[in-house]
């Protein structure tokens, strides 16, 4: 286990609109504040996502499963932000996204397009030492946190 304690910066309250995407418009805001790590909590609605739903296979690599969410439809979602290798803002988000008889819990990677209004709250984490690392087992880019 790897942990630090830091302390609560800014708090970012923004709203996206119709046909934008989730995790380009979340990780353009914190490039352009330059949030190095953040918490992140989304609801509102979505149109449509490409979600990760587990891996499709685990050996010899592994592979996600993606399943398509056809909305419009709500969403609610908690996820962290930290920077990769290069500096650069990378979202990691779990939602839930439902339309009627359709519920779908994963991690909407694959792409996701804003429905109407989603609302989004960026809770900067300051005086910590954390990056997204590739790890060579992987190939993902994992969470690294230096105490």
């Amino acid at each position: 286990m790897e942990y630090a304690i830091g302390r609560t910066g800014r708090v970012i309250a923004a709203r996206l609109f119709e046909g934008e995407e989730l995790y380009e418009s979340i990780e353009s805001i914190a490039e352009k504040e330059k949030i190095k790590s953040a918490a992140v909590l989304i609801t509102g609605g979505i149109r449509k996502a490409d979600v990760v739903v587990g891996p499709k296979t685990e050996k010899p690599k592994i592979e996600a499963n993606f399943v398509s969410f056809a909305g419009p439809g709500e969403t609610f979602g908690v996820g962290t932000l930290y920077c990769d290798e290069a500096d650069k803002p990378k979202l990691h988000l779990h939602a839930g996204l439902g339309r009627g008889d359709t519920h779908i819990v994963g991690c909407p990677r694959g792409g996701a397009k804003i429905f109407l209004v989603l609302e989004v709250t960026i809770i900067e984490i300051t005086g910590i030492d954390a990056k997204r690392i590739t790890d060579p087992a992987t190939g993902f880019k994992l969470l690294r946190i230096k105490n």
